[in-house]
C-alpha cells in the first residue's frame, strides 16, 4: 500500500500517459494547505485542478468538476484513484446516485460498484460530488476512520449565487475536503495546456483567496484602534506562512505578535506571549478572538488550568467558560499556552472539524535552553502550530504600543513575498517594498527550518526555491564584490544558505558560486574516513573537536557514530566562521556560513551551502571518552597537532590537501587560517611552542588548569560581526591579521596585542569586573603578562598607550576632573590594577583569581562587587588600600573602610603625587 506522497503519486498516475479532458466543464482551482495534501494535476498556469491527500486513517482524491469523474478519457487514474483510496483491495465501492456514469465506468472496467446515498459498512470507497449539505460530518469520520472519498466539483457557480467571500468557509465541498487540506475555490482553472508530472507536481506559491481572511481580520480588529502588547513578558516573533494564514498583531517593521488561520472547518489565534491572553488592556481583542474562533456556534469555551487569569476575564464578560486541564469534546473554543504538545494530535483533529483554538507561548527560552535543536521541529508550540500555517519563532519583539495594522501592512504575506521576489527574479527591472524584501529574508529563512520530509507543502516550496535560485544565479559576493543589506542578492544568500541547512540538494546552486571565498576543486569520496574523537569535555562550555575534514560547498557529508554515543549530546558543525552578519550594512560574505545539527541518531546528513571545516561539537561535562566516527563524503584539510604530527606529514599534508582552510593546533590554542598562509609555514613547531608557552602564562595569571579544559580557539574571517577582533569561542579576527597570528620572529620582536587582548576578554569573570569599565581593561593585564613574562617585551613597548609620559598624562586628567568613576574606564581603569602589580608584583592577582573561584554568595552590583576587591586585594597584601582607591574615585563603604583599619595603610600609594592635581 503506497504511503508517502511520492509513492501515492506514482499509484496514481499509474499507466496514466496524458489528461484527457471532456471538453465543455470548466473547473474549479484547487486551494491546497494541509502538510498531507499534494497536487496530482496542474496546468501550464500552475493551478492545481486533481488534488490527493489523507485525513486520520483515510484518504482522499479530490478532482475540480463533478464531471471529470464520469468521462472515459479519465478512466485510468479514476481507477488507480479507487485502488489506492481502497483500505484493503476488496473493500466496497460506492457511488452517490448523482454520479450513476462513475458506477457504470468503475464497472465496466471490473471493480464491483453499488450506488447508495451515504457510505456502508464495511470501510470502503465513497465516490460523491462537492455539492451535498448533508453528507461533509459523516464523509469526515468514514475517513477519519480509514474510509476513502472520491470526490469532485466546481465552486465558482456556488460563488456566484451565495458570494465569493463564503466559498472557503460555506461551499459544501470544503466541509469534507478542508479537513485534508484541500479547497475548491470560486477561480476559474484554465484547461489550456497539461503535463503530465513524472513526480508529485509543486504547489503554486500564491493562490488568490483573500477576500475571506480580509473580512476575518476585520473581525478580530474590530473596535480595536491599537494593540498594547506592554504585559512585562517578552514575545517571540510568530512566522505566518500557511496560505490560509494571515497577520492580525505588527510593530513598525512587520514583526508579528499576534496571527490568525483558518484550517478544515476550524480556526486558530495564536499570541506570541501567554501574557498577552491574561492582559486586561488586551480584553477587546481577545473577545474579539473568542467570538470569531467560536464561528457563530453556542458551546462552551474551555480554558487550560494554566491560564486561571484569562479564564476570569472571560467569566467577567459572561462568556460560558469552563476550566479545563485538557481538551474535550464539548468544547467550542478551547484556550491554551504553547509549552506541551501532549495534546498535538487531539487538538489538529478538534481544529480541522470546526473547533476554534487560542493559543499563546514564546520559543525564545526553549531554544535557549535546547541548543542545537531545531525550534521550528522541537518547541512543543510548533508542533501544534506548524500545520496551521503558524509557527512561533525563538527571535524576539520588543513590546510596545502599536497601532492596529493597516490594510497595507497587513497586505504582507510570506508566500505573496515569495511570489512576488519571483517575479524580480525572473524579470529583473520589477522592484518589491524595502519592508517586504527585508522581512522575507528572516521569514523565509525561518520557514525553510520547518521540517519537509515527506510534506508535500513544505518540499514543494523547497523545489520552487530552488529552482527560482539555481536560475537566477547566487551572486558571488566578497570583499571586492560586497553586497548590500536589504538587497535582492542579500536576500538570496539568507534563502540560499537556510536551504542549503534543510537538506535540499543544493549541488547545482553551489556550482554557480561564481568567486567564491572558499573554493575547491576536490572530489569528495564515498570513501569512508575513520577516525577517533575526544568524547571527554571536563569544561562548562560545548568544545569544537576538529576531524582535519572539509565538506565542499553545496555536498553533503555522512556522518556515523557507535548508538551508544546517538544519545550524548553530541552534535556536527559544518564551518567555523560563525559570526553572523545579517545587521551589517555590507556583506562581504553570506550572513550565515556555518551549519550545526544534533547527532540525536548513529547516521546524518549535514551540508552547508558554503562549505567548511567539519567539527564533532561535544557538550560540557561530557565523559564519553574515545568515540569512533565514520565521515564519508568529506576531503582531508591541511592540519598539524603539536606533538602528533611529523615535519615530513605536514609537508606532504599541506601540499596534497587543497582544502581552502586548515589548522595549527595545540592542547590549548587552535589556528584557522586559509591554507595559502599555511603553505608558506615549512615547520610549525617552533611557532606552535611559543603559542603554547603563550597559553601556559595565561593559565597561570588566570589561575586555570594547564592544560586548557578545551584549547581556544583563533579563526580568521573575511569579514566578522564586531570590531577589528572580538573575543569569544571562537575569538575571531580578520584575514589581516592572519601573519600576525603566524609569523614567530614579529611575535617575539614587535609582540601580540590584539590576540592576547581577546583571550584575556575570555579570562575575564563577572564576580571581578565592573562593566562598563572594566570591560576593555582587565582583560589587557593578560597582554602586559605575556608580553613581559613569555616574550620579553616591557609594557612601556608592547603598547604605545603604556608608555611613561602617556600614563602620566591620562592620571593627571583623570585626576583634574575629580577622578569621576563615569571616566574610570579602559586604559585609565587599566592604570589602577598596573599600579598595584608594580608595587605587589603579579602573585596576589593569580591568587585572588583562584580564591574567587571558590568564593560562594558573590555580590552582583558593581559598587558591591568594588568593595569587596577592596578587602579582598588589601587582605591580600596585608596593606590598607582604602586611600589608595578613594584616590581612584572607587565608592569605598564605611563598613569596609573600617574593616581594614587594622591593617598598616599604605600611606606612599602612586597617586599621592597626583592628589593635588588641579588641571
Amino acid at each position: 500500500m503506497a504511503t508517502s506522497p511520492a509513492a501515492a503519486f506514482e499509484t496514481l498516475m499509474n499507466g496514466v500517459k496524458s489528461w484527457d479532458l471532456p471538453r465543455g466543464p470548466i473547473p474549479s482551482e484547487l486551494l491546497l494547505t494541509g502538510e498531507a495534501a499534494f497536487p496530482v494535476m496542474v496546468n501550464d498556469k500552475g493551478q492545481v485542478l486533481i488534488a490527493a491527500s489523507s485525513y486520520g486513517r483515510g484518504r482522499l482524491v479530490v478532482v475540480s468538476h463533478e464531471g471529470y469523474l464520469c468521462h472515459s478519457g479519465l478512466a485510468p487514474f479514476l481507477l488507480n484513484a479507487v485502488g489506492w483510496l481502497r483500505p484493503s483491495p476488496g473493500a466496497p465501492v460506492t457511488v452517490h446516485p448523482s454520479l450513476a456514469s462513475l458506477a457504470s465506468l468503475l464497472q465496466a472496467s471490473g471493480i464491483e460498484t453499488q450506488i447508495g446515498p451515504q457510505p456502508g459498512e464495511p470501510l470502503g470507497v465513497y465516490c460523491t460530488n462537492a455539492y451535498s449539505d448533508t453528507l461533509p460530518e459523516k464523509l469526515v469520520q468514514f475517513m477519519k476512520r480509514g474510509g476513502g472519498v472520491l470526490t469532485g466539483g466546481q465552486a465558482w457557480y456556488w460563488a456566484s449565487q451565495h458570494g465569493r467571500d463564503k466559498v472557503l468557509s460555506t461551499f459544501p465541498g470544503n466541509q469534507l475536503t478542508g479537513v485534508a487540506g484541500v479547497y475548491f475555490t470560486d477561480v476559474y482553472g484554465d484547461v489550456g495546456r497539461f503535463k503530465v508530472s513524472k513526480k508529485v507536481p509543486k504547489i503554486p506559491l500564491h493562490v488568490r483567496c483573500g477576500v475571506e481572511l480580509r473580512q476575518d481580520q476585520q473581525q478580530l480588529l474590530a473596535g480595536i484602534s491599537e494593540l498594547d502588547i506592554k504585559t512585562g513578558g517578552v514575545p517571540s516573533q510568530l512566522l505566518v506562512h500557511g496560505a490560509l494564514a494571515f497577520p492580525v498583531g505588527l510593530d513598525a517593521s512587520l514583526g508579528c505578535f499576534l496571527a490568525a488561520a483558518r484550517h478544515g472547518r476550524g480556526r486558530v489565534v495564536v499570541a506570541a506571549h501567554e501574557g498577552l491572553l491574561c492582559a486586561p488592556k488586551m480584553r477587546p481583542f481577545l473577545l474579539n478572538a473568542v467570538h470569531w474562533l467560536a464561528r457563530g456556534q453556542k458551546g462552551k469555551v474551555g480554558v487550560n488550568t494554566s491560564l486561571t487569569k484569562l479564564h476570569s476575564l472571560l467569566v467577567e464578560q459572561d462568556l460560558e467558560c469552563t476550566l479545563e486541564s485538557q481538551l474535550t469534546k464539548d468544547l467550542c473554543v478551547y484556550c491554551c499556552v504553547a509549552y506541551s504538545d501532549r495534546e498535538a494530535k487531539k487538538i489538529h483533529e478538534f481544529v480541522a472539524e470546526g473547533g476554534g483554538l487560542l493559543i499563546g507561548g514564546q520559543a525564545w527560552w526553549w531554544a535557549s535552553q535546547n541548543p542545537g535543536r531545531n525550534p521550528l521541529a522541537g518547541f512543543p508550540g510548533n508542533v501544534i502550530l506548524n500545520c496551521f500555517g503558524l509557527s512561533i519563532l525563538p527571535q524576539t519583539l520588543s513590546p510596545g504600543c502599536f497601532p492596529a495594522p493597516t490594510p497595507d501592512m497587513q497586505s504582507y504575506h510570506l508566500r505573496k513575498a515569495l511570489s512576488e521576489f519571483q517575479a524580480v527574479l525572473n524579470h529583473g527591472g520589477e522592484t518589491m517594498e524595502k519592508s517586504h524584501l527585508a522581512k522575507l529574508g528572516v521569514d523565509g529563512a525561518a520557514f525553510l527550518q520547518i521540517p519537509a520530509e515527506g510534506l508535500p507543502a513544505y518540499i514543494s516550496l523547497h523545489r520552487l526555491l530552488r529552482k527560482m535560485l539555481t536560475q537566477a544565479g547566487l551572486p558571488a559576493v566578497s570583499k571586492n564584490n560586497p553586497v548590500a543589506r536589504g538587497s535582492h542578492e542579500a536576500t538570496m544568500l539568507c534563502l540560499a544558505t537556510e536551504l542549503a541547512h534543510s537538506g535540499t540538494d543544493c549541488s547545482q546552486l553551489a556550482q554557480r558560486l561564481g568567486n567564491r571565498t572558499c573554493s575547491s576543486t576536490l572530489p569528495p569520496s564515498d570513501h569512508p574516513i575513520a577516525l577517533e574523537i575526544n568524547g571527554n569535555n571536563p569544561g562548562d562550555g560545548e568544545a569544537w573537536v576538529s576531524t582535519g575534514l572539509y565538506v565542499l560547498e553545496g555536498q553533503s557529508a555522512e556522518v556515523s557514530l557507535p548508538e551508544a554515543a546517538a544519545s550524548a549530546g553530541l552534535k556536527v558543525q559544518i564551518g567555523c566562521h560563525t559570526d553572523d552578519l545579517t545587521n551589517a550594512s555590507q556583506l562581504s560574505r553570506a550572513p550565515v556560513v556555518t551549519h550545526q545539527c544534533c547527532m540525536d541518531r548513529p547516521q546524518r546528513s549535514v551540508s552547508c551551502l558554503w562549505g567548511g571545516l567539519l567539527y564533532i561539537v561535544v557538550p560540557k561535562h561530557s565523559q564519553l571518552g574515545l568515540v569512533p566516527v565514520t565521515i564519508r563524503r568529506a576531503v582531508p584539510a591541511p592540519y598539524y597537532k603539536l606533538g602528533k604530527t611529523t615535519r615530513e606529514e605536514w609537508r606532504r599534508n599541506v601540499k596534497e590537501n587543497a582544502a581552502p582552510w586548515g589548522e595549527l593546533a595545540t592542547d590549548n590554542i587552535i589556528l584557522t587560517v586559509p591554507t595559502t598562509h599555511l603553505q608558506a609555514l615549512e615547520d610549525p613547531e617552533p611557532l606552535l611552542r611559543l603559542w603554547d608557552q603563550m597559553m601556559q602564562a595565561i593559565a597561570r595569571l588566570a589561575a586555570q588548569p594547564f592544560p586548557f579544559c578545551r584549547p581556544e580557539r583563533i579563526v580568521a574571517d573575511v569579514q566578522i560581526s564586531a570590531g577589528w577582533m572580538h573575543s569569544g569561542y571562537p575569538i575571531m579576527c580578520h584575514l589581516e591579521s592572519v601573519q600576525e597570528l603566524l609569523h614567530e620572529p614579529s611575535m617575539k620582536s614587535r609582540g601580540l596585542w590584539g590576540p592576547i587582548h581577546e583571550l584575556g576578554h575570555n579570562q575575564q569573570r563577572h564576580a571581578w569586573e565592573f562593566p562598563p569599565h572594566t570591560t576593555e581593561a582587565t582583560c589587557n593585564l593578560w597582554s602586559v603578562y605575556v608580553h613581559e613574562t613569555v616574550l620579553g617585551i616591557p609594557r612601556a613597548l608592547a603598547h604605545c598607550a603604556l608608555r611613561p609620559a602617556e600614563r602620566e598624562k591620562r592620571i593627571k586628567a583623570y585626576r583634574s576632573k575629580g577622578a569621576p568613576l563615569q571616566d574610570w574606564n579602559v586604559w585609565t581603569a587599566l592604570e589602577t590594577y598596573l599600579q598595584l602589580q608594580e608595587t605587589f608584583g603579579w602573585e596576589p592577582f593569580t591568587q585572588l583569581f583562584a580564591d574567587y573561584q571558590t568564593f560562594s554568595g558573590l555580590p552582583k552590583d558593581n559598587t558591591s562587587k568594588m568593595n569587596l576587591w577592596v578587602k579582598k586585594f588589601s587582605e591580600k597584601v596585608q596593606k590598607n588600600l582604602v586611600p589608595f582607591f578613594q584616590a581612584w574615585g572607587w565608592p569605598v563603604q564605611k563598613e569596609v573602610a573600617n574593616s581594614l583599619a587594622c591593617l598598616p595603610c599604605w600611606l606612599e600609594h602612586p597617586m599621592t603625587v597626583y592628589m593635588d592635581t588641579k588641571e
